[in-house]
C-alpha cells in the first residue's frame, strides 16, 4: 500500500496548477487564490483522514475551492463595508499553467477573454479545459445538471470565439 503522504504529494503535483487556475476565478490576486487552494486542501486533508487518508476526488476539491471562494467573498464584502475601503483591482499578469506562454500574444488575449466571461461560464471552462473534468463531474461540483454544464461550456466557447475574432479583426485593422 502506498504511503498516504507520498500519494498526496503526487496528487498535488499533478493537480495543483489546475486547482490554482480554478481558484483564480474566485480570487482578486494570485496570493488569495493560493490561500483558497491551501484552505481547500486542508479541509480535504481532514475530510479524507476518516477515509483512509488518501487524496480526494478532483471534483470534490473543485467544489470545496468554490465553497471557500464564496466564503472568502462574503467575508471580504463584510470587511469592505466595515472599513469602507478601496476596491482592489485584479492582477492577472501571471501565466496560466505554462510559463512558455508568457510572451505569446494570443495566449494573453485568450487569458484575458476567459477572464471576461461571467463567473458561471468561466468556472465551467476552467474545470473542463484545464481541470479535465467531465460535464457530470462539473455538474456535481457546481450543483447543476450535467446538461447545464455542457450548455454553459458551449455558450462560453461561442463567446470566446466571437471575442477572439473581434480582437483579431481589430488588430489587423490597426496594422
Amino acid at each position: 500500500m502506498e504511503n498516504p503522504s507520498q500519494a498526496w504529494k503526487e496528487w498535488l503535483t499533478e493537480n495543483g496548477p489546475r486547482l490554482l487556475l480554478f481558484a483564480r476565478g474566485w480570487a482578486t490576486s494570485r496570493e488569495d487564490a493560493e490561500d483558497l487552494v491551501q484552505d481547500a486542501i486542508l479541509r480535504m486533508w481532514h475530510h479524507q483522514r476518516d477515509k483512509g487518508g488518501g487524496p480526494p476526488d478532483l471534483p470534490l476539491v473543485f467544489s470545496t475551492i468554490r465553497f471557500c471562494g464564496l466564503n472568502h467573498h462574503r467575508s471580504e464584502s463584510r470587511r469592505r463595508k466595515r472599513e469602507e475601503s478601496v476596491i482592489y483591482l485584479n492582477d492577472f499578469q501571471d501565466v496560466w499553467l505554462d510559463t512558455v506562454l508568457e510572451d505569446d500574444e494570443e495566449a494573453v488575449i485568450l487569458r484575458d477573454a476567459v477572464q471576461q466571461l461571467s463567473p458561471k461560464l468561466r468556472d465551467v471552462v476552467v474545470m473542463k479545459v484545464w481541470g479535465n473534468l467531465t460535464f457530470q463531474q462539473i455538474g456535481e461540483s457546481l450543483a447543476i445538471s450535467h446538461n447545464t454544464a455542457a450548455s454553459r461550456y458551449r455558450y462560453a466557447l461561442e463567446q470566446l470565439a466571437h471575442e477572439l475574432r473581434r480582437m483579431k479583426e481589430t488588430r489587423h485593422a490597426n496594422q
